[in-house]
């Protein structure tokens, strides 16, 4: 891993590989995305895209807040550049990826590697936790069918939830890197900063959901408990594609899960719509913030260099030159003389 600090070729060609990775994902199914976007509404599409972008931006602050309460504060450009340039890895085959990219990303501002992955760590259990949360109490009121065919996904939304205990989290965490004898997290979120990153992850959800509604209402309808079953039904594929490591970025898993939660509210054809659709939109939103944290750049802060001194007129003795301004002593003739 360290190798991606030392060579710049290595870090732009793990990210050249992963974002065309991401543009791949789309063109090969364009043929159905295309289909699908005739479907829906271009306003309904453009509204999906920008809850999309604005719950990313949530998460984002979520990162940022645990990662400045574990005592690395970073500057909003440059937490943007970290975040989701490395989150690009997520579409490389493999579970580490982004959070490799991302550690190494923030060694460019001088955050260790053991806090920034502490950090991303417990970023993405709260984003998990959130997620199961959610869909455990929107899903029963909305569909049974869902809950009886991912009931193993709700079960553990409880347990998750009391897991969010700052203490509670390290503990798990740390266990996982002992069992994978790897070192120890640095330091422990405080309560403080857990509320903090809680907070602009829920929101960040309902921006989830919202992006979910644009596209689920056209099929189903703008009711009031569309809203609760978008955000449900998104939460558990998320959380579906998330916990099956095995697909870069969670690419099928959650498609599947979503067209099975849909499926009995909606024609399966629009299902599958909503289903292609979403990927597509959350899709571009990654790009969109990964294009704003390439644009953004590395910033390097440089000292100015100290002014020299003035060269001494010629015939000066050198140690008048070394120190044409002596500083008075306690004692000596002058001004501070008798004091």
């Amino acid at each position: 891993m360290r190798d991606l600090t030392k060579s710049p070729w290595l870090r732009g060609g793990l990210l050249l590989l992963a974002a065309g990775l991401a543009v791949y994902g789309l063109a090969s199914q364009w043929t159905q995305v295309q289909d699908a976007l005739a479907r829906l509404d271009g306003w309904d599409v453009a509204g999906a895209a920008l809850c999309a972008i604005a719950g990313l931006g949530c998460m984002l602050l979520a990162w940022r807040a645990l990662l400045a309460d574990l005592g690395s504060p970073l500057p909003l450009p440059a937490a943007t550049r970290v975040m989701f340039v490395g989150q690009l890895g997520k579409y490389v085959p493999g579970a580490v990826w982004a959070l490799a990219a991302q550690v190494e990303l923030a060694r460019d501002y001088d955050v260790p590697r053991r806090r920034s992955a502490t950090a991303s760590l417990v970023g993405m259990a709260v984003t998990l936790v959130v997620g199961l949360v959610a869909a455990a109490v929107t899903l029963p009121l909305v569909s049974a069918h869902a809950v009886r065919q991912y009931w193993w996904v709700l079960a553990i939304a409880p347990l998750a939830a009391i897991c969010l205990y700052p203490k509670i989290i390290r503990f798990g965490l740390d266990l996982a890197l002992r069992v994978l004898r790897r070192p120890a997290l640095e330091g422990s979120v405080s309560s403080g900063g857990m509320a903090r990153a809680l907070g602009w992850t829920v929101l960040g959800w309902l921006c989830y959901g919202a992006h979910a509604w644009f596209l689920i209402s056209v099929f189903a309808g703008k009711a009031p408990h569309v809203f609760a079953l978008s955000l449900g039904a998104y939460a558990l594929a998320w959380a579906v594609g998330f916990l099956i490591v095995f697909f870069p970025g969670g690419i099928g898993p959650r498609e599947l899960a979503l067209v099975a939660v849909l499926a009995p509210v909606m024609p399966s054809a629009s299902a599958l719509v909503v289903a292609l659709a979403s990927r597509v939109v959350m899709t571009i939103a990654d790009l969109v913030w990964a294009g704003a944290g390439l644009a953004i750049g590395r910033r390097r802060q440089t000292r100015p260099a100290a002014p020299s001194p003035p060269a001494a007129p010629a015939g000066t003795p050198p140690s008048q030159a070394l120190d044409p301004q002596p500083v008075p002593r306690r004692g000596a003739d002058g001004p501070s003389a008798g004091r």
